[in-house]
């Protein structure tokens, strides 16, 4: 088991491209995908418009993996590109069930990258199984939105009608991006959970989860997609927009975005992700200041809150660990070594700078336990003295219902027993978890509100319709 094993998961990361004249779309669309990788790294894929048909390459694995020079060398340009990279919370990890989900008829060919967790897809799924007796290929519920997709396509002969009639249908977290031969369509939905943005490289417009993955093929950001808006752009770039009436809709930006998903150079909602992570670390050395030599952060997720808790202190930051970036996902620890040592694989203390030091180590978020406290436990083999723990978010005691993959409510440390057991079982001398009223204002004064429904059982939408994180048994 690796340092970060115990970590919640990201469901997703979507991006797509279009422009009039054909440019090299699966270059840029792997380009792109390499910067979204930490959303998803169980399987990727890029899907083609050439003409009137589209190729789809995806397969389980990594970017870099999938996408070799033979494919990127040889694939044509082309003026419509749909791509994404996945963690499964819905359905198995496969070949088929990694996307985008290429759905051809009569009536509609298109691709289509999601990001989230549709709530009520297990009733859409009897529904359309036992009614209508649909065939499905997968076991996720983005295959749904394509199949509701072709219904609502035949019924009103208009795909922009159809789009907007669908999210009528569909409840739960969704941000999208459909691609035809002709168009490019970006959803968010009406709670705005997963972020979307829509940015312009020369003539071309792109649509990404993060503003990173502009950044990394030199678009410029424009501007983010808002909760409950449709944007249409097609071949000619002519750019359309339809917004969803909000009246009674609570938004909810899922929290966990910025204290943990998203990169910290890339910009949500308006509030750079680097500047939220500093205010975490702020906050948490307001909320219980400690004597201490040396300030530091378990990679990566960690750091820049460690950052902000120093400036905020004025203890020293520092680097306590040397992590191993050449071990890959795969990797699989020797059977003769022990559990104990596995973290060292991925996270070596740096005993030069520990030893002796009082440390204030500053983590994303706590699940099982099990990993801080193997961490502490090597602070302390290197000679730390102390070891302060400071968490950037609340305990995790309810399930995510929206595209995040977190453990059962019985396998959550904090359901039990309470900080001071928290404390007691990592092996930390003192543990302080972010105040949840404090989490949700660091918004750096944007007129975002959050989910936070995984720390305080509130969510923005009913939790009991969730069905959709269960894998299919019609």
């Amino acid at each position: 088991m690796d340092y970060d094993s115990e970590k919640p998961r990201e469901e997703c990361g979507v991006f797509g491209i279009i422009s009039p004249e054909p440019i090299p779309c699966a270059g840029l669309s792997a380009v792109a995908l390499l910067a979204l990788q930490h959303r998803g790294q169980e399987g990727a894929g890029i899907a083609l418009f050439d003409g009137g048909d589209v190729k789809c390459k995806k397969n389980v694995g990594l970017v870099d993996e999938i996408f070799g020079a033979d494919y990127l060398e040889y694939a044509p340009k082309v003026k419509v590109a749909v791509a994404h990279v996945r963690y499964s919370t819905t359905g198995v990890n496969s070949a088929e069930n990694a996307q985008p989900i290429v759905t051809k008829h009569s009536r509609l060919t298109c691709a289509l990258a999601h990001n989230g967790n549709l709530t009520n897809a297990a009733a859409l799924h009897k529904k359309m199984v036992r009614e209508s007796g649909k065939i499905f290929t997968t076991t996720n519920d983005t295959e749904i939105i394509n199949m509701l997709l072709i219904d609502e396509t035949i019924k009103c002969r208009d795909l922009n009608q159809a789009v907007y009639n669908v999210t009528n249908i569909i409840e739960g977290a969704y941000s999208l991006v459909i691609g035809t031969g002709d168009r490019l369509i970006a959803v968010r939905d009406k709670n705005g959970f997963r972020p979307l943005c829509m940015g312009k490289l020369k003539n071309a417009t792109v649509f990404a989860s993060e503003s990173c993955a502009l950044d990394s093929i030199g678009a410029e950001f424009v501007r983010d997609v808002e909760p409950g808006e449709i944007v249409c752009v097609d071949v000619n770039g002519k750019t359309t927009s339809v917004k969803h009436d909000l009246t009674g809709v609570r938004r909810g930006l899922c929290v966990f975005e910025m204290v943990y998903f998203a990169r910290p150079d890339s910009v949500i909602d308006g509030m750079s992700v680097y500047e939220a992570r500093l205010e975490m670390g702020r906050a948490l050395w307001q909320q219980q200041p400690v004597d201490a030599d040396m300030v530091c952060g378990v990679p990566d997720s960690g750091l820049v809150s460690a950052y902000g808790y120093a400036r905020a202190s004025g203890i020293p930051y520092g680097t306590a660990f040397i992590k191993n970036r050449y071990v890959g996902r795969s990797f699989i620890v020797p059977s003769q070594l022990k559990r104990e040592e596995t973290v060292s694989v991925k996270l070596n203390p740096l005993k030069a700078a520990v030893e002796g030091k009082r440390i204030v180590l500053v983590d994303d978020s706590i699940v099982r336990g099990t990993t801080s406290a193997r961490i502490i436990k090597t602070l302390r083999k290197a000679g730390a003295k102390e070891v302060h723990m400071r968490i950037a978010s609340p305990p995790f005691r309810h399930p995510c219902h929206f595209g995040i993959d977190i453990d059962s409510e019985e396998n959550l440390i904090a359901n039990k027993t309470d900080v001071e057991g928290i404390r007691k079982c990592i092996g930390a001398d003192s543990l302080v978890f972010m105040d949840y009223g404090s989490l949700m204002k660091i918004n750096l004064g944007k007129n975002v509100k959050f989910c936070g429904g995984c720390f305080s059982g509130d969510y923005p939408v009913k939790a009991d319709a969730a069905g959709g994180k269960d894998k299919f048994d019609d």
